[in-house]
């Protein structure tokens, strides 16, 4: 039994498995923010669908929250500032869980936004969002990984 655990906390510590899902996250992250700042204007109705925020501030949301995804997607891809990044990762994959949550408590049948898809707000979604926020959790705590930018930048400068 303690082999197994001990196994089990080798693996959660491993920077590989921090690097796979900060890459996965980067990709998914890049991916959505891109397909929503092609599509603002849908996005825009997608989020106002919701029902969760004023009109007067989907506009604004529609715009900035698509680069911040971007950018933050950008960022664990390279390794570059992986903490912060898993942090936002970490902000943004909650809010997007309590969105789809709220959606489906209260039965709207709404396209979800997700990745400018035309999917629809389902359990299905929803379990996806709990793996991506488990993957930003993980990246969060143990920001450790391997093939990233900030292993080697700044140059040692001796």
């Amino acid at each position: 039994m303690n082999t197994l655990l001990n196994r089990i906390q080798v693996i959660r510590h491993s920077p590989y498995l921090t690097t796979v899902f900060r890459i996965v996250l980067g990709v998914v992250f890049v991916y959505a923010g891109t397909e929503k700042i092609n599509h603002a204007d849908l996005f825009a109705v997608t989020i106002q669908n919701y029902q969760l925020v004023p009109i007067s501030l989907t506009n604004l949301i529609s715009i900035v929250l698509p680069w911040l995804e971007f950018y933050c997607g950008l960022l664990l891809l390279l390794g570059y500032w992986q903490h912060m990044a898993a942090a936002w990762a970490v902000l943004l994959n909650f809010v997007f869980l309590i969105a789809l949550i709220s959606a489906y408590w209260r039965g709207l049948n709404i396209e979800c936004g997700c990745f400018g898809s035309d999917s629809s707000v389902n359990l299905t979604r929803i379990l996806e969002d709990f793996l991506l926020l488990a993957f930003s959790l993980h990246v969060f705590i143990y920001p450790i990984s391997a093939f990233a930018i900030e292993n080697h930048w700044p140059p040692d400068r001796r």
